[in-house]
């Protein structure tokens, strides 16, 4: 059975206001995020990646909702990582996805742009049960996105970039 879900103010906030897009949707008793990170790859990312090295999105996502007057309250979380390693003999690609450490999906590719979609775009990842949400409550999702080697940077952030997207659940 779906659950219905309003988006309320979905806009992504923080340092990263039209870089980091993300939707969270509730289906099926789970919460499911979709994640796009635009902009992310900069000639620097490109030259680490031609060059072999293993190049690493990771993706922090919480799962949280606001106290008022303490702390906001964190209830899931979950690191996303996608990862390019490159060989220069045979031209591909090995690309793998991770969550919280475990190998999720692993694709082989030639193409440059099949790279860029792996490595910036989060399609449905859950990560928590639903019912376990409290009707008509106000959660957001937050992300924290960073790539690795340290040395190049998303969108001219080394320390990467984060947002947030507001949503009611409502059973």
């Amino acid at each position: 059975m779906a659950c219905g879900v309003a988006l309320v103010a979905a806009g992504v906030l923080v340092r990263a206001a039209e870089t980091l897009h993300i939707v969270p949707l509730v289906s099926d008793d789970t919460v499911l995020v979709s994640v796009e990170l635009a902009d992310a790859f900069t000639s620097e990312v490109r030259e680490a990646i031609a060059s072999g090295l293993r190049t690493t999105f990771t993706y922090e996502v919480e799962l949280r909702t606001e106290v008022p007057l303490w702390v906001d309250r964190t209830i899931a979380t979950a690191v996303v990582s996608a990862l390019d390693q490159f060989d220069n003999l045979t031209r591909r690609h090995t690309l793998s996805r991770m969550i919280d450490g475990r190998v999720q999906d692993v694709s082989v590719t030639e193409d440059v742009a099949e790279v860029e979609r792996w490595m910036t775009t989060l399609h449905r990842v859950p990560i928590y049960r639903a019912s376990l949400l409290e009707p008509n409550r106000d959660y957001y999702v937050r992300i924290r996105a960073q790539v690795r080697p340290t040395s190049t940077s998303i969108v001219g952030w080394t320390g990467g970039v984060s947002a947030r997207a507001k949503f009611t659940f409502i059973p």
